[in-house]
């Protein structure tokens, strides 16, 4: 079962993210990517849904032409877990190029 992270989890696990920023007012986290084009977003959001799928846990997110908004949250627990550090870890490393999808 997904539990909610705790404040310690939180400062472990949320430090070596730092693409991501805190959401005001929800306990969620956000990433914005930009890309080439259109296609480019699209293909990444595919490989993202593709693990997210997966993992079962899916994200919110926000396109349009080349940029995307990422939020993560586990809405099982109505707040962070480490289901949405698993998956941004994911998507910090398709991102970089060093994840092989």
């Amino acid at each position: 079962m997904t539990s909610k992270l705790s404040d310690e989890q939180r400062t472990q696990l949320l430090t070596p993210l730092t693409e991501w920023h805190l959401v005001p007012g929800r306990d969620a986290i956000q990433r914005n990517l930009r890309f080439a084009d259109f296609n480019e977003a699209f293909g990444f959001m595919t490989r993202v849904a593709i693990k997210a799928q997966e993992m079962n846990h899916h994200p919110e997110w926000f396109n349009v032409y080349n940029t995307l908004d990422i939020t993560l949250s586990t809405h099982d627990v109505d707040g962070l877990s480490e289901r949405d550090i698993k998956l941004a870890r994911f998507i910090d490393a398709l991102a970089s190029g060093t994840h092989n999808a």
